[in-house]
């Protein structure tokens, strides 16, 4: 058997057939719709017609993959995660976009909603006929959000809400908002739609990171919902939590598309860039940096694809999830910086990828939760011993 540079270690022998074709769909759909237009939208800041992807997402069955019923495609959590990897390869705004809809937002619905919310909200939310947003993180309150200063109060057989929600992505094009708000009882999530009185969205500008990506603010002002707008099957923060979870596994394997891309577009640069009379890629110190990537990116493919088999069997645990992003996030980034030193100045050009993928990842590093608070996760684990308090 030949060696082949884009699959040194023969991974795809794990992939069933309808793996590889789920992956092909998802990343021929990315090389059509978002790879021709990527860097315009990084540079101007913008994601222009979202909605219309949105719904080209939803009818090749991205959104809510991995759910079953409702419309969605009750896909492996692999095959999920092969999709994100694709997603990421092109852009993480747009990997956030479908994590964010369908890891977020429909499986809050999916897991812990009634069956009349189910009904209202996931097929549309699966077809991309509505964009969802999820609601937890607040200005004050990231890495602590027992915290939350978002409230809910019972009003007769109403609940008003009112809070601040920050860095939400889809939070301005939503049609539907999964607020997570302080109650006498505890932590509850709320189904929110959008056009509530109220309730706004107000787009944050001025990114340098994610900017093909809607982020906004939610604020919501005497926010007044029927007493059935409540999600009813959890309460306490191990809700939004294992949501989260849920999302974290995907930007497992979403960070080794950005870090594949960068890879790709390095190895390719330094057979090609001649200096001193030859590729560039025919100097040792090249190759070693090649050599390095490579290790550490199919590393961490073998790691997101470990990590989806224990998912599908029922085995996989939030430690583990933090073990995968802590990893592959950070040598995501590595990776793109090594890509960066190959192609020199050439590097910080929207001509490559790399610099795209670089700034994006430093987002990826600390949202879903830091670099600090999966450390302290994996100690905690370690060492039966919590740091956080």
């Amino acid at each position: 058997m030949s060696f082949d540079p884009t699959d040194p270690l023969g991974i795809d022998d794990l992939l069933e057939p309808e793996d590889l074709a789920i992956r092909d769909t998802v990343r021929s759909w990315a090389a059509d719709r978002v790879l021709p237009h990527i860097a315009e939208w990084y540079e101007k800041g913008e994601l222009p017609g979202i909605r219309e992807l949105a719904k080209e997402l939803g009818s090749i069955g991205a959104l809510g993959m991995s759910l079953d019923g409702y419309g969605c495609a009750g896909a492996s959590a692999v095959q999920y995660g092969l999709a994100c990897l694709e997603l990421e390869a092109a852009d993480s705004g747009i990997r956030s976009l479908v994590s964010v809809q369908g890891s977020l937002a429909m499986y809050a619905i999916h897991r812990f909603g009634s069956e009349e919310q189910k009904q209202t909200w996931l097929p549309g939310m699966a077809a991309g006929e509505i964009i969802g947003c999820f609601g937890l993180t607040e200005p004050d309150h990231g890495s602590d959000p027992a915290s939350m200063r978002t409230h809910a109060k019972r009003d007769g057989s109403d609940w008003v809400l009112n809070g601040r929600k920050m860095w939400i992505t889809n939070g301005s094009v939503a049609g539907v908002a999964v607020v997570w708000a302080q109650t006498e009882d505890g932590i509850r999530g709320f189904v929110v739609p959008t056009g509530t009185p109220g309730f706004s969205a107000p787009e944050i500008k001025h990114k340098w990171s994610l900017r093909a990506s809607v982020t906004s603010e939610l604020v919501l002002d005497d926010v007044r919902l029927p007493a059935d707008a409540v999600l009813p099957e959890v309460t306490g923060l191990r809700g939004p939590l294992s949501c989260l979870s849920h999302a974290r596994y995907g930007i497992v394997w979403g960070a080794m598309g950005a870090a594949r891309s960068s890879f790709e577009a390095a190895l390719e640069y330094a057979k090609t860039r001649e200096q001193f009379g030859r590729p560039i890629g025919g100097f040792q110190l090249t190759q070693a940096k090649l050599a390095d990537m490579a290790v550490e990116l199919h590393k961490g493919i073998l790691l997101a694809h470990h990590l989806g088999r224990r998912m599908d069997a029922g085995r996989l645990r939030p430690e583990q999830v933090s073990f995968g992003k802590l990893n592959n996030v950070r040598e995501a980034i590595e990776i793109c910086r090594t890509a960066r030193t190959i192609l020199g100045a050439n590097g910080i050009s929207l001509e490559y990828p790399v610099m795209r993928h670089a700034t994006n990842l430093e987002s990826v590093l600390t949202y879903e939760g830091t670099v600090e608070m999966h450390q302290l996760v994996l100690g905690k684990a370690l060492t039966g011993l919590d740091a956080f308090r």
